[in-house]
């Protein structure tokens, strides 16, 4: 094992331009692919049970994913080929997700067979689901490049630039369609703008592949010989100090309330900022007559993604500088009720300017989210073993989205309200239940013992 070079800037950009693309891709099916299932028939519920594709795949693919790449000798490294298989297998599900009514009524038609009502709703499903696994068969081996390949003084500023691609990538793909439409009166198809996702998650991975160099590593023997055993990791995952099971419940209520956010914040923009009723069942004159109130809705939701993950971009390096001087814990606990002090303002005041204010205050917190945590983990972890617990702490990050894809999407559902043309649902009760959380996982982090070495 070589001795580990210090990064520079350059380098660290090298690193973080593949979870550029990575995130520009998430992004992107956070906020389209809700009108795109509700526009083949999918009600909050059935919207609800499509997200959890995501942790369920987190919490089967990333643990499995890690423990392989830990043990993995190709030519090309342990990480490289689930780095690049994962965003190629992404773009292919990108470019079809939005294409699913077309596929299916081609496919329909070479076959010589009708094609069921809901056919193109359960196909873009399947579509979601093989994105969010392979979004996970690249993130997983990703976070764990960092112990792999950056010292360890290094990891919180590594992280921060993670954090920073998050932001960056996240405000490109949220703010290319409203910039285009404002500055040039030029409506992008969602069809383009998952196109551009593809495009920017294979060409970003592709270069941080190229560029960042992993380290030579032959396992033992014996280690190659054992086999992935689920629980005996997880019994090693939490043998690692009495800290990390704190950590994990922190993420788990963290998860809980940022997912409340992310899962639900186009249908809020759409049906709660600017009234539009639940389109999931009304006749297709309805749905065109609300043509334009959804688009607005939805360029509105992309601006506020812009806003917050600009934030993001602009705090993620600051923080992670922060965090060197002060404590992972003391700059994490703070970033985290700015954002839930944010998701109560949003609760109780739909005012869009005032929204995108507010959106704006969260991002401070995912700034946060996405590196800190991961760094306060990362000073736990034995060499040789980063694949597999990086995958087992996405654990506490994938199962709190089923709670919010199946309680959550089943209590708004029951939280329904009559309007002129049908029904509408009470949106912003999830924001109440993300800022709870959100104060809970304060309260657990205050109890977390910091390493980092305050200055």
């Amino acid at each position: 094992m070589e001795e580990l070079k210090k990064f520079n800037t350059a380098k660290f950009l090298s690193f973080a331009l593949g979870f550029f693309g990575l995130q520009f891709a998430w992004q992107m099916r956070i906020i389209l692919s809700g009108p795109v299932t509700e526009n083949l028939g999918a009600s909050p519920f059935i919207f609800g049970l499509i997200w959890l594709a995501g942790p369920f795949t987190g919490m089967v693919v990333q643990p499995l994913i890690g423990a392989l790449s830990d043990k993995t000798t190709s030519p090309f490294g342990r990480r490289r080929p689930y780095l690049l298989g994962g965003a190629l297998l992404s773009a292919l599900a990108l470019w079809a997700l939005p294409n699913s009514e077309l596929i299916t009524n081609t496919l329909g038609s070479v076959l010589h067979m009708s094609v069921h009502p809901l056919a193109a709703l359960c196909f873009a499903a399947v579509m979601i689901w093989i994105l969010d696994a392979c979004v996970n068969i690249a993130q997983g081996p990703y976070r764990a490049l960092v112990p792999d390949v950056v010292p360890s003084e290094q990891h919180s500023v590594a992280n921060s630039y993670i954090s920073l691609a998050i932001g960056l990538g996240s405000v490109v793909a949220a703010g290319t369609a409203p910039f285009l439409k404002w500055a040039f009166d030029y409506q992008m198809s969602i069809e383009a703008q998952f196109i551009m996702a593809a495009l920017a998650f294979l060409l970003g991975m592709t270069w941080t592949c190229m560029f960042i160099k992993e380290r030579r590593y032959q396992p033992k023997e014996e280690d190659c010989a054992e086999k992935f055993n689920f629980i005996q990791s997880l019994k090693d995952f939490f043998a690692l100090s009495p800290e990390v099971g704190k950590i994990c419940w922190m993420q788990f209520f963290t998860w809980i309330g940022n997912m409340c956010m992310m899962i639900y914040f186009t249908q809020y923009a759409v049906h709660t900022v600017f009234g539009v009723p639940d389109l999931s069942a009304v006749s297709e004159a309805v749905k065109s007559s609300y043509d334009h109130a959804v688009l607005a809705g939805t360029n509105f939701s992309s601006i506020c993604f812009a806003i917050f993950n600009l934030i993001c971009f602009i705090f993620a390096i600051p923080i992670g500088v922060l965090a060197v001087k002060f404590g992972n814990k003391k700059v994490h606990v703070i970033s985290m009720v700015s954002m839930a002090l944010a998701f109560l303002g949003m609760a109780f005041c739909h005012q869009p300017k005032l929204v995108a204010v507010l959106m704006g205050l969260s991002g401070i917190g995912w700034a946060s989210i996405c590196a800190l945590p991961f760094a306060m983990l990362s000073q736990y972890i034995k060499p040789g073993t980063e694949g597999s617990v990086m995958g087992i702490f996405n654990i506490f990050i994938a199962g709190p989205q089923v709670f919010v894809c199946t309680l959550v999407s089943w209590f708004i559902n029951k939280c329904s309200f009559s309007v002129l043309d049908g029904v509408n649902y009470h949106w912003e009760y999830t924001f109440v239940v993300g800022a709870a959380c959100l104060v809970i996982a304060s309260l657990i982090a205050v109890r977390v013992k910091d390493k980092t070495t305050v200055a």
